[in-house]
């Protein structure tokens, strides 16, 4: 079909719709104009099984869902934007970070978390690891004298925000958690709680490129909360090592090919990243457009 027999069929696509617009106007009254309706059919197209639509979620946020055009994003938005609990401008947030882009490459099918809570299949560690993480509303600025403190204060100080960029099941536990192995005195920047992994999740932040002693001091860490904190039931812990640089073959020469140790490298972006950035950044060649025409 060419270019002027798709505007055709638009434009009469169009006029049809502004006169059923006129008809339901005459006879309902008000709430019927062309945009309504062009947003109802937008609706019905995006959420065509019923029994599928969140009575928690608003119309606002159904409008900004509807501007995903890949389904499987927008399936993803919806159910985190639900069980999270986003605000309209959180969701924004979320999808103008593709925040499902972040994670995809490990995401199950959401269905399935609740027999991972049960211990009726393997813990899904890695999907709750995204990377990298947008930490814009830290609102940090570069100086001589910035410091990885400066980074977890902005945390600290933002936390509900950053529980959000984490994900879902995320708690705090504590700041600089000391840690005495044998005399010797640690500290671990950030220490979290997933309920849904049922797990302890450690951070570490560094500043400049990861290096592969972060990653070694990062094994011990874990490898004492392993022995000492887990309480009974309790999976591994996870270790994240939050980087301004992440060099994958430093990561992966350093951790060799042990699965047994959930240690994962991250890179934080201290701004709004542009599309083009994050295409780099998730090393894709396109990303799934996130407004339909």
């Amino acid at each position: 079909m060419d270019e002027a027999c798709e505007g055709k069929q638009a434009e009469y696509g169009k006029g049809i719709l502004q006169q059923v617009s006129e008809r339901l106007t005459a006879e309902f009254g008000k709430g019927y104009s062309y945009a309504n309706l062009k947003n109802m059919r937008q609706f019905y197209r995006c959420f065509p099984n019923r029994y599928a639509v969140r009575s928690d979620l608003s119309w606002t946020h159904y409008r900004i869902l509807m501007r995903v055009a890949d389904t499987k994003a927008r399936e993803y938005y919806t159910a985190e934007c639900a069980a999270s609990g986003w605000s309209s401008r959180e969701l924004e947030r979320q999808i103008t970070t593709f925040a499902y882009q972040r994670t995809v490459a490990n995401q199950q099918e959401q269905e399935n978390l609740p027999q991972v809570a049960a211990g009726e299949m393997p813990v899904p560690y890695k999907e709750f690891i995204r990377d990298p993480y947008v930490l814009e509303f830290l609102e940090l600025k570069p100086s001589p004298e910035f410091y990885e403190r400066d980074i977890e204060q902005g945390i600290i100080e933002h936390l509900q925000k950053f529980l959000l960029e984490l994900g879902r099941g995320f708690s705090f536990v504590a700041r600089q958690k000391h840690i005495d192995i044998d005399g010797d005195h640690f500290y671990i920047d950030l220490v979290f709680y997933n309920y849904i992994l049922k797990c302890f999740v450690l951070i570490d932040l560094k500043l400049g490129k990861v290096k592969h002693q972060d990653i070694g001091q990062m094994q011990m860490y874990v490898n004492y909360y392993k022995a000492n904190m887990k309480n009974e039931g309790d999976n591994e812990p996870i270790g994240i090592v939050l980087c301004a640089e992440k060099n994958e073959a430093v990561v992966k020469y350093t951790m060799g090919n042990d699965s047994s140790t959930h240690i994962y490298a991250s890179k934080y972006m201290p701004y709004m990243p542009t599309e083009e950035e994050l295409r780099k950044e998730l090393c894709l060649m396109e990303l799934p457009a996130s407004t339909d025409k």
